[in-house]
């Protein structure tokens, strides 16, 4: 790893775990104050489902904090235990962010669906990109092709990320939106669920611009090295 990027790397290590921090806090601050409903996040998610006519997801409680999410695969939302048996604005909030996900799912939402349709080849990339960026960096003088192999790879979790961010705000806005019009939170409790799915948004921002910034310093890295052979 050059300078360069590691001084970038560090800059958005330092971001993100700010817009964790603050976002772990927002959801704890939000776990104390009880929507006016009563509903917990797995009577949400079930009658959220219910009025969008879908009745083939199940709900599920899952391990973890913050490891909400749900699966097209097996269609599935799976929420942690916190949210699945809270009746609190945070709960809440996720619950309905990844039914939206559901909703996105059985309208055919693009996104959604390319998406998905790149897992397998994230899931393979992510797991050689490190290693042949590497190579590709000690590498650079005589064989600058392999770097260019690492970019391509790079680039390929760097568009997942990118794919990523109108799929989880999209998510968001069908959320509230229910929460809206099914009035099962008063107006401060739709406010206070709106920034905490904000908050949640970010961290998907961050790690979004963190990736292109990096994958442009790749790109000049290989574009100085193949003027210097040339």
């Amino acid at each position: 790893m050059t300078p360069g990027i590691l001084f970038l790397s560090l800059i958005f290590v330092g971001i993100s775990m700010l817009v964790s921090y603050i976002l772990k806090s927002k959801f704890r601050a939000y776990s104390e104050i009880p929507t006016s409903s009563g509903l917990t996040g797995k009577q949400i998610a079930d009658k959220m489902l219910r009025d969008n006519q879908i009745y083939d997801v199940q709900v599920l409680s899952s391990e973890g904090f913050l490891s909400d999410h749900y699966n097209p695969g097996t269609k599935t939302v799976n929420l942690s235990p916190d949210v699945y048996s809270g009746a609190n604005v945070a709960a809440a909030a996720v619950a309905a962010h990844e039914c939206g996900h559901a909703v996105q799912h059985a309208a055919a939402y693009p996104w959604l669906g390319l998406r998905s349709r790149l897992v397998p080849a994230v899931q393979v990339s992510s797991t050689l990109v490190q290693w042949v960026l590497l190579a590709g960096i000690l590498l650079i003088n005589r064989f600058p092709e392999l770097l260019l192999g690492g970019i391509i790879l790079f680039g390929i979790t760097t568009a997942f990320a990118l794919i990523t961010l109108p799929v989880e705000f999209d998510a968001s806005r069908r959320a509230l939106a229910w929460l809206d019009n099914s009035r099962v939170m008063r107006p401060e409790e739709h406010d206070k669920a709106k920034n905490a799915l904000w908050w949640a948004a970010m961290t998907y921002v961050v790690a979004a611009l963190a990736s292109v910034a990096t994958l442009f310093q790749y790109i000049m890295i290989y574009m100085g090295a193949r003027n210097r052979n040339n």
